[in-house]
């Protein structure tokens, strides 16, 4: 089992920049890939930025050269540096772990760009 804990969500103006924090614990030795994932109201889930077991990142088109994962600590901690911020990024951020073939996720913090 894999517990997984956002924090740095809020309320950000256009342009601006915001750090998201998603703790991990539990059976961290089993994680193989951390990523973001985010929900705006009426849309489906979707990938924002992965970084796989070597720091091997992947990043949506959408959000390439504005937003950096990154993952310390033997994988304690994982981070979603956001700048640049567009009214668009607006959404629940969910932090997601792969462990042993099985997801895991986080509670999920909101993310709100005003124009």
């Amino acid at each position: 089992q894999v517990q997984l804990v956002e924090s740095g969500g809020g309320l950000v103006q256009d342009g601006g920049s915001l750090r998201l924090s998603c703790a991990a614990s539990g059976s961290i030795f089993s994680i193989n890939a951390m990523g973001w994932y985010r929900q705006a109201p009426g849309k489906q889930r979707e990938l924002v930025a992965v970084i796989i077991g070597g720091g091997r990142t992947n990043y949506a088109n959408s959000v390439k050269g504005r937003f950096t994962i990154s993952s310390f600590n033997a994988k304690n901690t994982m981070y979603l540096q956001m700048n640049s911020l567009k009214p668009e990024d607006t959404a629940v951020y969910y932090c997601n772990a792969n462990a042993s073939g099985w997801p895991y996720w986080g509670q999920g913090t909101q993310v709100t760009v005003s124009s």
